[in-house]
């Protein structure tokens, strides 16, 4: 599986949770999972995504940009997730910032699809970004068992 093809199918899960989540109302069951597993899978696409792909893609020049943008709204919507985490799911200001969140993340998912990939495959041959596919889905096993962790470190600093 390319890394495209593994980003993207991430993607689409990602979409799925989030007009579940949606769907949901107030501190339900239902909304609790969903909005669990957005959180967990979302955090480690987004560091797999970084160290993996974006990490390559900055390290050709005409591909800093798109790189650069996309990391920073990674970092834009980790804090909005975080928030999220912390606030109570039946508030009104809770489904609030969730949409916020659901309208900034299909911007993002959809701007990296149709740009960075784009740029991507101009700057990156094929035969150089082989196996990142295999090696994005390792990376992302390996950062969910870290997310709690990263999590703790980044509120003592």
């Amino acid at each position: 599986m390319s890394i495209y093809d593994a980003i993207i199918a991430d993607h689409e899960h990602h979409r799925d949770l989030l007009n579940r989540i949606a769907d949901t109302t107030g501190d339900s069951e239902e909304r609790k999972t969903a909005w669990n597993e957005f959180f967990y899978d979302v955090k480690s696409h987004a560091a797999a995504e970084e160290e993996t792909f974006y990490s390559k893609l900055m390290s050709k020049t005409w591909g800093q940009d798109s790189a650069r943008h996309s990391v920073e709204e990674h970092a834009e919507m980790d804090d909005l997730m975080e928030e999220l985490n912390e606030m109570d799911m039946s508030s009104p200001g809770w489904l609030n910032k969730f949409n916020t969140l659901k309208h900034d993340y299909e911007h993002h998912m959809e701007e990296e699809e149709e740009e960075v990939f784009g740029r991507a495959r101009e700057v990156i041959p094929d035969d150089e970004i082989e196996g990142y596919g295999k090696a994005f889905r390792e990376r992302k096993e390996k950062e969910k068992g870290l997310v709690d962790k990263k999590r703790e470190d980044s509120l003592e600093d």
